[in-house]
Order: C-alpha cells, then sequence, then structure tokens
C-alpha cells in the first residue's frame, strides 16, 4: 500500500473543498421575517387588551354601592342554578 497516493489524493479534495468554500462565500443571503394577518390579528388584540383597564368601573360601581348601603342580596336559587351551569361547561 502506497501512502504517498492517500496524500495526493486528499489534496485533491482539500482544494474542491476551499474552492467551493470561496464560491458559497460571495453570496449574500439576507433572513426575512413574515408574520401573517392571523399574526397581526393577535398582535391588535394584544394591544387592546393591554390597553384596556382590568376592572370595568361602570359594572362594578353599583355592585359596589348596593354592599355599602346593605342592599345587596344574592338569589340563592340562581346562584347555585348558574354554578351548575359552568360545571356542566367545564366538564
Amino acid at each position: 500500500m502506497r501512502i504517498e497516493a492517500y496524500t495526493q489524493v486528499q489534496q485533491l479534495y482539500q482544494t474542491k473543498k476551499v474552492n467551493q468554500a470561496r464560491k458559497e462565500s460571495g453570496v449574500s443571503r439576507a433572513d426575512q421575517v413574515q408574520i401573517s394577518s392571523f399574526g397581526k390579528d393577535i398582535q391588535t388584540a394584544k394591544a387592546a387588551v393591554a390597553g384596556s383597564p382590568d376592572i370595568r368601573e361602570e359594572l362594578t360601581a353599583p355592585i359596589k354601592a348596593k354592599i355599602q348601603n346593605g342592599t345587596y342580596s344574592v338569589d340563592n336559587g340562581s346562584f347555585a342554578e348558574k354554578l351548575l351551569q359552568k360545571y356542566e361547561e367545564m366538564r
């Protein structure tokens, strides 16, 4: 077995790799990102939620006033019915 023949073959392959690397380095590529319309809709919805208050005062103020006055009452039957309805929805 001749070792010098192996080194000659190895040198041939190395020159091809260098030439290929030079050719590829001349090409410039740019990354691009495209956001789908669904993604844009989600961003719009997130912005709307972030801009809205956590508590809707127009709904909670009357209830708060009734609680402070002692006039707020809860119908137990209605409450139980709604509770069971939510339970069924979650199952």
